[in-house]
Order: C-alpha cells, then structure tokens, then sequence
C-alpha cells in the first residue's frame, strides 16, 4: 500500500480543491469566525499531508528511521505499511523534498515574525517621537494614545501592553459611541489574535506563491479578520454606529470613489452592515465546524489506518 503516495495526492486535491469550494459558498460573509476555521482546517489538512508522508517517506527510505518510527509498534503494523515496495530513491527524493519544503515554511515564518517585531518596534519608536513622555511622566502602558494628526485614523499598536492609537482629527470625526466601536473592532482583533493568523498566511503565500490554497488563504485572511472584528464592535454598538466608524474613517481615502483604492474593501464591509443579514442557526454553525474538523482528520486516518487495521 502506498500510503506516501495516497497522502501527496490527498493534499495536493485538498490545495486545490479546499479554495474553490469555499470561495463559491456564501455563508462566509455571514460566518466570518467560522469561515476562518475552516481556512484553517484546509491549510492544516495539507500540512498535515505532506508532513505525514514525508515521515512515512524517510521510513520507506531509511532503515534507521524506520526504526525509530515504528519502535513501539508491534512487528504487524510496519508489515501492514508495505514500506518495503515502495522504490527506494523515490522515497528519498520525496522525503528530501518535502523535508526542504517544510525547512523554508519555517523560514518564511521566522522571515515573518522577524518582520512584524521590527514593524512593531518601529511604530512604537514612532509613537514615542509623536507622543512624547513629559519630564517625570512614566510609561503607564495606557491602551488608549492620542496623536495630533490632520486625517482621521486608527490603529491597533500590538505588544505586551496593546495600544489603540487614535488622531485628533478621528476624535473630532467619530460622535458618540463610534470610537467605542472602532475600539472594539481592534479589541476584536486582538483577543482572536488575528496578527498571528496573518503572519502565518503571508509566510505560507511568500514561500509557495503558486500553491493555491496558500494564496487564497492570505488573501481571504485579510478579508475575514476584519468582517469577524466588525461583527465583535457590531453586537456592542449595533452595526449603524459601527458602519458610521467605518466611513467616518475611510471617507478621505477615496475608498467609496470609482476608482479602486488600497482599503477597497471597506464599502464592502460598510454594504454588510448596513444589510444586516441574520447569522446562521446555531445548528448549522456547529455542523460547518464540524464539517472543517474533518480536513485534518482525513490524512490521519489515512496515515494510521494500515496499522489500526493490522492490530484489529
């Protein structure tokens, strides 16, 4: 039994396959949160592909790994796996390969993460210049600063102390409960933890471009992260005042002209509020998560089933 092979054609229909089911299904604009999950639950199901046959791989390649694969196993199961018909200079070439391809995942993602803390030392080195300490003022860690600034704008300031920075100008454009909603669209974002979610999308599309579900999943994180933050400020301060937020920040970008504009997406997300289309039941909320569970489960019911079946 191929098992190796089986895993490497599994994932590669899941790569493929994962992004365009999910692109043509419309309950995403309504299920953001599960939708990001589901993401997810695809994106692992083919990690886990390859990873599981790469281990399977090197098995069938090296007597030595073999051995340290199958140490606890009885003698039956590792027969049950037929490691021996697969061709050896094929198990090592995909073994290698797929080793190379999970050392530059790793790579990508510490190229990331390297990338973000230097971003995030930066704005804080920026917010010290703008906002300085007076003399004798302490650093309190407040979670909200206000910067003098000419155009109306936000954002979330991640670390140990997260921060929402707002301008002047965004005080004087947001009435009433508008900046406690831009507030808690960032809280949204910082309690779901949705920098780790990009981070993680934009290694994966930087090191596999032309892997489809890699691409997809950067470009609908972008998406999805913020619909499920705009759902987090909606059921606090109702999706009127939320959409207001939105276009009291956004009108001066340009965004709701013809033309396309860096935040294109925000009439986007501002139709969505305003639309208020109700939520799925809870019912078929728990069977799409449920649904998306199962992604990952394949390849390790693949993976394990030879040897489940030879000790039953």
């Amino acid at each position: 039994m191929m098992v190796p092979a089986v895993l490497l054609l599994l994932g590669a229909l899941t790569a493929v396959l994962a992004p365009r089911l999910l692109a043509r299904a419309e309950w995403p604009e309504r299920e953001p949160v599960v939708a990001l999950w589901a993401w997810q639950c695809a994106v692992g199901a083919v990690l886990l592909c390859f990873a599981l046959s790469m281990l399977l791989s090197a098995a069938a390649a090296w007597h030595a790994v073999r051995g340290r694969l199958f140490a606890p196993a009885p003698h039956g199961v590792v027969d049950a796996y037929a490691l021996d018909a697969v061709g050896g200079l094929w198990a090592a070439g995909t073994a290698v390969a797929l080793a190379g391809g999970g050392l530059w995942t790793g790579a990508m993602l510490a190229r990331e993460i390297l990338r973000a803390r230097a971003r995030r030392r930066a704005q804080g080195a920026e917010l010290l210049l703008r906002a300085p300490l007076l003399p004798g003022e302490q650093a309190t860690g407040a979670r909200l600063v206000v910067l003098e600034g000419q155009r109306p704008d936000s954002w979330w300031l991640p670390g140990p102390v997260p921060q929402l920075v707002v301008t002047t100008a965004a005080l004087g454009r947001l009435k009433g409960s508008q900046l406690d909603a831009v507030l808690a669209h960032e809280q949204g974002h910082a309690a779901a933890r949705h920098d780790w979610l990009l981070h993680c999308s934009r290694a994966l599309s930087g090191g596999f471009p032309r892997v489809p579900v890699f691409a997809a999943f950067e470009a609908q994180m972008h998406r999805l992260v913020e619909l499920a933050a705009d759902d987090v400020a909606s059921r606090r301060y109702g999706r009127l005042t939320t959409a207001l937020a939105l276009i009291g920040l956004n009108e001066d970008r340009g965004v709701f002209g013809p033309s396309p504009a860096p935040h294109g997406h925000v009439p986007q997300r501002v139709r969505r509020l305003l639309a208020a289309a109700p939520r799925l039941s809870a019912v078929r909320r728990m069977r799409l998560t449920a649904l998306a569970t199962l992604a990952p489960a394949v390849p390790l019911l693949v993976a394990f089933g030879p040897g489940l079946g030879a000790l039953t």
